[in-house]
Protein backbone atom coordinates (compact mmCIF):
# COMPACT_ATOMS: atom_id res chain seq x y z
CA UNK A 1 0.00 0.00 0.00
CA UNK A 2 1.57 3.42 -1.10
CA UNK A 3 0.29 6.44 1.22
CA UNK A 4 2.36 9.28 0.66
CA UNK A 5 2.12 13.24 2.16
CA UNK A 6 5.09 14.24 1.62
CA UNK A 7 7.17 12.49 -0.90
CA UNK A 8 6.77 14.18 -4.78
CA UNK A 9 8.90 11.14 -6.33
CA UNK A 10 6.09 8.15 -5.78
CA UNK A 11 3.10 7.90 -8.20
CA UNK A 12 -0.09 5.83 -8.70
CA UNK A 13 -2.34 5.65 -12.08
CA UNK A 14 -4.80 7.19 -12.37
CA UNK A 15 -7.97 4.65 -12.10
CA UNK A 16 -6.15 2.85 -9.21
CA UNK A 17 -6.01 6.51 -7.24
CA UNK A 18 -10.19 7.20 -8.46
CA UNK A 19 -10.82 3.36 -7.24
CA UNK A 20 -9.00 3.89 -4.23
CA UNK A 21 -10.73 7.28 -3.35
CA UNK A 22 -13.90 5.61 -4.08
CA UNK A 23 -15.20 7.67 -6.99
CA UNK A 24 -15.94 4.67 -8.74
CA UNK A 25 -16.55 0.86 -7.52
CA UNK A 26 -14.47 -0.82 -9.82
CA UNK A 27 -11.16 -0.14 -11.48
CA UNK A 28 -12.97 -1.20 -14.52
CA UNK A 29 -15.50 1.30 -14.44
CA UNK A 30 -13.16 3.99 -13.59
CA UNK A 31 -11.24 3.27 -16.80
CA UNK A 32 -14.31 3.51 -18.65
CA UNK A 33 -14.51 7.12 -17.43
CA UNK A 34 -11.50 8.26 -17.91
CA UNK A 35 -11.83 7.00 -21.46
CA UNK A 36 -15.20 7.92 -21.99
CA UNK A 37 -14.15 11.83 -21.20
CA UNK A 38 -15.29 11.72 -17.67
CA UNK A 39 -12.58 12.48 -15.90
CA UNK A 40 -10.02 15.37 -16.60
CA UNK A 41 -6.34 15.41 -14.85
CA UNK A 42 -5.04 19.16 -14.57
CA UNK A 43 -7.83 20.22 -17.26
CA UNK A 44 -7.35 17.95 -19.96
CA UNK A 45 -8.65 14.28 -20.93
CA UNK A 46 -5.78 11.56 -20.32
CA UNK A 47 -5.29 7.70 -20.08
CA UNK A 48 -6.22 5.81 -17.10
CA UNK A 49 -2.47 5.08 -16.72
CA UNK A 50 -1.39 8.35 -15.91
CA UNK A 51 0.48 8.82 -13.19
CA UNK A 52 -1.32 11.05 -10.08
CA UNK A 53 0.93 12.91 -8.20
CA UNK A 54 0.26 15.59 -5.02
CA UNK A 55 -1.01 18.19 -5.95
CA UNK A 56 -2.47 17.67 -8.84
CA UNK A 57 -5.89 18.67 -9.91
CA UNK A 58 -8.14 16.42 -11.40
CA UNK A 59 -11.97 16.82 -12.72
CA UNK A 60 -14.73 13.77 -12.21
CA UNK A 61 -18.56 14.29 -14.04
CA UNK A 62 -21.00 12.27 -12.62
CA UNK A 63 -24.27 12.44 -13.59
CA UNK A 64 -24.79 15.86 -13.16
CA UNK A 65 -22.56 16.83 -11.33
CA UNK A 66 -18.99 17.65 -11.91
CA UNK A 67 -16.08 17.74 -8.83
CA UNK A 68 -12.96 19.28 -9.53
CA UNK A 69 -10.37 17.56 -6.62
CA UNK A 70 -6.76 18.22 -5.27
CA UNK A 71 -4.72 15.23 -4.65
CA UNK A 72 -3.34 15.69 -0.90
CA UNK A 73 -2.43 11.58 -0.52
CA UNK A 74 -2.03 8.34 -2.58
CA UNK A 75 -3.32 5.33 -2.29
CA UNK A 76 -3.28 2.12 -3.81
CA UNK A 77 -5.31 -0.02 -1.75
CA UNK A 78 -9.18 0.57 -1.08
CA UNK A 79 -10.07 1.11 2.66
CA UNK A 80 -13.25 2.40 3.86
CA UNK A 81 -14.84 5.88 3.62
CA UNK A 82 -13.42 7.94 5.91
CA UNK A 83 -9.64 7.02 4.69
CA UNK A 84 -10.50 7.20 1.00
CA UNK A 85 -11.78 11.48 2.23
CA UNK A 86 -8.68 12.09 3.26
CA UNK A 87 -6.76 11.63 -0.02
CA UNK A 88 -8.05 14.40 -1.59
CA UNK A 89 -9.86 17.89 -0.90
CA UNK A 90 -12.62 19.19 -3.13
CA UNK A 91 -12.40 22.82 -4.39
CA UNK A 92 -14.33 25.60 -2.46
CA UNK A 93 -15.33 26.15 -6.50
CA UNK A 94 -16.64 23.12 -7.30
CA UNK A 95 -18.83 22.82 -4.02
CA UNK A 96 -20.94 25.98 -4.88
CA UNK A 97 -21.24 25.05 -8.04
CA UNK A 98 -22.71 21.89 -7.23
CA UNK A 99 -25.04 23.49 -4.62
CA UNK A 100 -25.98 25.54 -6.80
CA UNK A 101 -27.30 23.39 -9.26
CA UNK A 102 -28.58 20.59 -6.78
CA UNK A 103 -30.78 23.78 -5.52
CA UNK A 104 -31.79 24.09 -9.32
CA UNK A 105 -32.73 21.15 -9.99
CA UNK A 106 -34.68 20.90 -6.75
CA UNK A 107 -36.79 24.20 -8.08
CA UNK A 108 -37.04 22.86 -11.23
CA UNK A 109 -38.97 19.48 -10.47
CA UNK A 110 -41.08 22.00 -7.15
CA UNK A 111 -42.43 24.11 -10.57
CA UNK A 112 -43.19 21.48 -13.41
CA UNK A 113 -44.71 18.11 -11.25
CA UNK A 114 -45.39 15.08 -13.21
CA UNK A 115 -49.14 14.56 -13.65
CA UNK A 116 -50.77 12.01 -11.52
CA UNK A 117 -52.58 10.38 -14.12
CA UNK A 118 -52.34 9.75 -18.45
CA UNK A 119 -53.84 12.52 -20.49
CA UNK A 120 -57.46 11.69 -21.58
CA UNK A 121 -58.37 11.71 -24.72
CA UNK A 122 -58.97 15.43 -25.52
CA UNK A 123 -55.79 16.60 -23.64
CA UNK A 124 -54.21 14.49 -26.44
CA UNK A 125 -56.35 16.24 -29.24
CA UNK A 126 -54.92 19.58 -27.94
CA UNK A 127 -51.46 18.34 -27.27
CA UNK A 128 -50.94 16.64 -31.07
CA UNK A 129 -52.53 20.49 -32.19
CA UNK A 130 -49.88 22.37 -30.15
CA UNK A 131 -47.43 20.19 -31.95
CA UNK A 132 -48.69 20.27 -35.12
CA UNK A 133 -49.04 24.58 -35.17
CA UNK A 134 -45.46 24.15 -34.22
Amino acid sequence: MTIQKNSTSTTVRLDKWLWAARFYKTRAIAKQMIDGGKVFYEGQRTKSGKAVSLGDTITIRQGYEEKKVIVIALADKRKDASFAATLYNETQESLNTREKNALARKQGILLSPASDSKPDKKQRRQIRQLKERL
